[in-house]
């Protein structure tokens, strides 16, 4: 199971840290995926870490992110974060956690959290 959290109300050029907590099933041998739905949009990706550095490159973002959100994770605590930078108001949405195959694919995922609501105001 997954459980994500740290969505709150923020103003635009604010950070969030979002947390992703798991437990049960394997989750040091998969990726995780943080997605982001916002009303009458389809879900759609964020970031992805691997759970293994294949060659020195394990992280994989949205261009829309890239340089403001960071994705980590600390498997001895079987947790995922993504640390939110320079929000803007267009980043408002409902942010998922998920573990799966290191894609930007939603349908790559089998497991999701609950979602936590991020708000950026302007």
């Amino acid at each position: 199971q997954l459980q994500a959290s740290g969505g709150g109300l923020v103003q635009a050029g604010g950070s969030l840290r979002l947390s992703c907590a798991a437990s049960g099933g394997a989750f040091n041998t998969y990726a995780i995926g943080w997605f982001r739905q916002a009303p009458g949009k389809e879900r759609e990706f964020v970031a992805a870490i691997n759970w293994i550095n294949w060659s020195g490159k394990n992280t994989r973002y949205a261009d829309f992110v890239k340089g403001r959100f960071t994705i980590s994770r600390d498997n001895a605590k079987n947790m995922g974060y993504l640390q939110m930078n320079s929000l803007k108001p267009e980043d408002t949405a409902v942010y998922y956690c998920a573990v799966g195959a290191y894609t930007d694919s939603p349908g790559s995922f089998g497991s999701w959290g609950q979602g936590t609501q991020v708000t950026v105001s302007s």
